[in-house]
């Protein structure tokens, strides 16, 4: 079919040039080798993608290709490699990697002029960790230590792989560009040189510590300052402090998710506010008046409005949770509970009967009823 390498990148046969980049580009980091280490599945998709990519990013390939085998383009099937199977035949050897790695974004090769340049550091992995923090911690931020398993630079060799007092040569079959181009028909692609593994470097006297590879796994201690008002699930970016790259390449970041525990007192709601569930008692709701209630620093006084209802909501503004960026403070809201006694003495029944005489009757559910036609 004339439209297979459309469809493995993902787009329509109507994409412009920059579709068709952009679509390599986030296909390229998200099936990468270095990314899925072993995983033959995405090796495979690999190859499909960059594969597809040679043809599609050149005017004249892409012009043929799409012209297809009845107008003299490309083999059956309309594919670029001369056969049913893309990577069958004249295609891509077994084992490579069959990608121009100088396409990909951030990726490991340059491009120097009209050629390939020196093999870009490789950025070490990114890694994740959760904290557990106190309510109060999380409120009003805190500073906390991690201590975390990671790759570092081998102190040794300094992360150049080399033992010490030796120095990593030139690959010589790749001249130090770290890439093996392969002529393969109608184009090429450049794949990861197999002396070398890409490095451009070859390493003839490896470190007796971290055996030629620059990295050793310790346990590194780091301080992370927790923001003020961080809810549960927050997620905090610590940059470099992931992994360190293989042979001196740079670190990869730390992503912190926060795991707050529950207050006794206070609720985080949706909306970033606090509630406080307050009981008060029959009299207050009745006449109102003025009541203490907590806040993140002490206690304030509000006022209960004559005749409160079971479940109002009075509020505090800015006196809640830090909403960051500068954004100030949100606000407490307090759900007033009406507090009914459920063991009543003798005087506090006879109290109860002569409210009920004095309210002469009245049935707060005759409206209802009435409403309900009954």
């Amino acid at each position: 079919m004339a439209d297979e390498l459309y469809k493995t990148l993902g787009v329509g046969k109507d994409a412009s040039e920059d579709e068709i980049k952009k679509a390599y580009r986030k296909l390229a980091r998200q099936y990468h080798p270095d990314r899925n280490p072993g995983d033959k599945e995405a090796e495979e998709k690999f190859k499909e993608v960059s594969a597809a990519h040679d043809v599609l990013s050149d005017p004249e390939k892409r012009k043929e290709y799409d012209a297809g085998p009845a107008f003299g383009g490309f083999g059956a099937g309309g594919n670029p490699f001369g056969g049913g199977n893309p990577f069958g035949g004249g295609g891509a050897q077994a084992g490579s990697f069959g990608a121009d790695f100088g396409d990909i974004l951030g990726g490991i090769f340059n491009r120097g002029g009209g050629g390939r340049g020196k093999p870009q550091a490789v950025r070490g992995r990114d890694l994740e960790t959760e904290v557990p923090l106190s309510f109060d911690e999380a409120i009003n931020g805190t500073q906390i230590s991690i201590t975390v398993p990671k790759a570092e630079r081998c102190e040794t060799c300094h992360g150049s792989g080399a033992a010490p007092g030796t120095a990593p040569v030139t690959c010589p079959r790749c001249e130090g560009r770290g890439i093996d181009p392969q002529n393969q028909g109608f184009f090429s692609i450049s794949q990861p040189c197999p002396q070398c593994g890409g490095a451009g470097e070859i390493i003839e006297n490896p470190c007796p510590t971290c055996n030629g590879s620059g990295l050793t796994q310790q346990n590194k201690r780091i301080k992370a300052n927790i923001p003020a008002g961080v809810k549960d699930g927050t997620r905090i970016r610590l940059a470099g402090k992931g992994e360190a790259g293989p042979r001196g390449g740079p670190n990869g970041d730390l992503y912190v998710t926060t795991r707050v525990a529950a207050s006794p007192v206070f609720r985080r709601l949706d909306d970033g506010n606090l509630e406080v569930t307050v009981p008060i008692t029959i009299p207050e709701a009745v006449r109102g008046g003025t009541i203490e209630v907590p806040t993140l620093a002490g206690t304030k006084k509000i006022k209960v409005a004559p005749g409160t209802r079971h479940g109002a909501i009075q509020r505090l503004r800015g006196e809640g949770a830090p909403k960051g960026k500068g954004k100030g403070k949100g606000d407490i809201r307090y759900r007033l509970e009406i507090e009914v006694p459920k063991d009543l003495n003798e005087e506090q029944q006879k109290a109860v009967d002569e409210l009920a005489t004095a309210l002469n009757g009245h049935d707060p559910r005759a409206e209802l009823l009435r409403k309900a036609g009954v």
